[in-house]
């Protein structure tokens, strides 16, 4: 089969990635082979491709987000999947992935796409759907959670994270660079949008909220925006971070009732924990069905053919994409 992948351990960077024909993975116990129609483009498929990882083999297929249909079964597979179904499920960053024409998942990760969900709109709700989930519907506490403070509303993530926030019936503000503005505004329902590269954050977060700041922040951004993150909350405010863990002052913290959880959301796999695990499957039954209701979009730019799997990696890596870019292999 063909297959983008990292041919060794010295090859690093974008241009390291080759399109290349190798075996079709075996599957093991509790795993299913799925014949893959469409994957997803996310940060951390490049940043893999830039570092690596020391649990891979070589050569090692890269690719995360799948949907695709079941074209074999392993053993100890209950008769809940079946030869033909169509699935989709956020992969395990240590073995072989998705960017290929087949792929080995495990079951647990995997989720039934419905039958008027495409297979594009599936593997673009992954990743980013999931973690976005897990920022509204899994982390933080949402009674007496009246605003939210959602960064990067023109990202795959943050785009996610506001469209659940709302449907929760929360105030939501975004920020975004001036660039992608008039993108958000059209494309969701915030209530207000703040330019970054114009507005200080904080400033206008005091605004917003008559100087109490606001019940929760996500941070898709990094540690060092988190940190500010901390005066930009309210009396018992939360924060969720999907990037980096911000240095804590814990004095404040308490005087202010702040708490601060992190999502992981690919660490599952290795947790070594079935609930955690499953969840996944879980999780990616949930977003679909929100899908399927239109209740959920997920804000695809553009969609691929799979011989610009690469060049969609380094549009994605220059900052040049606004939602989500999926690469369909029926183009």
């Amino acid at each position: 089969m063909k297959a983008y992948v990292i041919e060794q351990a010295d090859d690093h960077g974008l241009d390291a990635i080759k399109l290349a024909e190798v075996p079709i993975p075996a599957v093991g116990p509790g795993q299913v082979l799925v014949k893959v129609h469409a994957v997803s483009l996310n940060p951390v498929d490049y940043k893999l491709a830039e570092g690596g990882d020391p649990d891979w083999s070589f050569p090692h297929t890269l690719g995360l987000d799948v949907a695709g249909e079941i074209a074999a079964i392993g053993p100890d597979v209950s008769e809940d999947w079946h030869l033909g179904m169509r699935v989709a499920g956020h992969g395990d960053l240590r073995y072989d992935g998705c960017f290929a024409e087949y792929v080995a998942s495990p079951v647990y990760e995997l989720a039934r796409i419905p039958d008027d969900v495409s297979y594009t709109t599936a593997a673009g709700l992954l990743c980013s759907a999931l973690t976005a989930y897990q920022t509204i519907n899994r982390k933080p506490n949402l009674n007496n959670v009246h605003t939210a403070l959602i960064h990067g509303g023109s990202g795959a993530v943050g785009g996610i994270a506001v469209q659940l926030a709302k449907m929760h019936g929360l105030t939501v503000f975004t920020t975004c660079s001036t660039a992608k503005v008039d993108y958000v505004r059209k494309h969701l329902d915030v209530d207000a949008v703040i330019d970054y590269r114009k507005e200080d954050v904080t400033e206008r977060i005091g605004e917003l909220t008559d100087g109490l700041g606001v019940d929760l922040v996500v941070d898709t951004v990094g540690g060092a925006e988190a940190e500010k993150d901390f005066d930009r909350l309210a009396y018992n405010g939360q924060l969720v971070t999907i990037v980096g863990v911000p240095n804590i002052d814990g004095d404040a913290m308490f005087g202010r009732g702040l708490s601060m959880a992190v999502v992981n959301l690919g660490g599952a796999h290795g947790s070594g924990d079935p609930r955690q695990q499953n969840d996944l499957g879980t999780m990616a039954t949930d977003v679909f069905e929100m899908a399927s209701q239109g209740r959920l979009d997920p804000l695809i730019e553009r969609i691929l053919p799979f011989d610009e799997l690469v060049d969609g990696l380094k549009t994605l890596a220059a900052g040049k994409v606004t939602g989500k870019l999926v690469v369909s292999l029926d183009i």
